[in-house]
């Protein structure tokens, strides 16, 4: 690589690829040329970066030429299709979508837990761990650091975006249709207001919550839920780990939440936890529930942190600690993890 690479960013005029544009211009500048990508109806838009605007291109034969690092945001069919043209044209890929999220030879990597695994890719492919895993597994990683985490059981509360402009779309459309009524009080009112304008949600999610995401997997699992737990064992390298998610769409926009039971392979007491989340990189602890102090999506949303709250011992079992966490999806839950990944890509050579 050039003393100063050659960033990509495929995917810029979406959600997630916007929000890496923002997050691009925040942080320290260590990128020569920025180039933008998207598909061909967008392409000629320009949009800013580190103060000046670029000009979005479309993917063709050849664009990847001279790229050091491209971050993907794109739909899987098209990672699957152009990530490995950049891979073979020198690029080293990092990307957002599922297409390698499985693969024994691409690294899913997390820079706070298991950075030393962005070093080893076969294919010149990083992939990025979905929203839900990234909101918890950084307070998870230093936990687990110290304790060893010998079981999982979460419930995750997604925010609408995790499913795109649709999702916040169908949400806006579905509140200001129900604001000022007395919706709510009876069996099926909602419904009938609202009727089958759910978006891409299975059921409506103004005042409402929705048990499901994904796609329909064995014994009545989702495909999501079944990825939480994936990703969570490859990330901590603990490929046995008992895992059990149920992921709850919530009418909110933007950040995850998450209730967390984690029990661990000794007693796990209260006060060293603390101690451990309150300096983990990446994390913030927010955990005084008598003054009203806890981490909420209204308040943790536009920030990069994990926010961990309600930490207690487990009434039941001195190895387990119960907490909750709230984590901006598009931030760290996407953009802000991509980004970072590149950033050690980038040191590898500046090193």
């Amino acid at each position: 690589m050039n003393a100063k690479p050659t960033l990509a960013v495929v995917g810029a005029t979406g959600v997630v690829g916007r929000v890496m544009l923002q997050i691009l211009s925040q942080r320290k500048d260590i990128w020569g040329e920025i180039r933008l990508f998207a598909s061909p109806r967008p392409a000629g838009r320009k949009l800013a970066v580190r103060g000046a605007e670029a000009e979005v291109s479309a993917l063709t034969e050849g664009c990847f030429d001279g790229v050091d690092i491209a971050l993907f945001d794109v739909p899987e069919r098209v990672a699957a299709e152009w990530a490995p043209i950049a891979a073979a044209a020198g690029a080293v890929v990092v990307d957002n979508s599922g297409a390698f999220r499985a693969d024994p030879d691409v690294p899913l990597v997390v820079p706070e837990v298991n950075a030393h695994r962005a070093r080893n890719r076969p294919r010149g492919i990083i992939a990025n761990p979905g929203a839900t895993t990234l909101t918890m597994i950084v307070a998870l990683g230093a936990l687990h650091a110290e304790y060893g985490l010998r079981e999982l059981v979460v419930l995750a509360c997604q925010a609408v975006s995790d499913a795109g402009r649709a999702g916040v779309e169908a949400l806006r459309a579905q509140l200001s249709q129900v604001a000022g009524t007395e919706l709510g009080t009876a069996p099926g009112d909602v419904r009938r207001l609202v009727g089958d304008a759910t978006g891409p949600f299975p059921e409506l999610v103004a005042l409402n919550v929705v048990p499901w995401a994904g796609t329909a997997a064995e014994d009545g699992w989702s495909s999501e839920e079944l990825r939480v737990r994936d990703e969570a064992r490859r990330i901590l390298s603990l490929p046995g780990l008992p895992v059990s998610v149920t992921c709850v769409r919530v009418p909110v926009v933007t950040t995850h939440s998450l209730t967390v039971h984690a029990r661990f392979q000794g007693a796990a007491g209260v006060d060293g936890a603390r101690e451990i989340l309150a300096t983990a990189p990446g994390v913030v602890l927010c955990d005084d529930p008598a003054a009203g102090e806890f981490p909420t999506p209204a308040d943790v949303v536009g920030t990069d942190p994990a926010w961990v709250g309600r930490l207690r011992q487990s009434l039941d079992d001195p190895t387990a600690l119960e907490l909750f966490v709230c984590g901006d999806n598009m931030r760290k839950g996407a953009a802000l993890n991509l980004v970072q990944i590149a950033e050690l890509v980038a040191q590898e050579s500046a090193g």
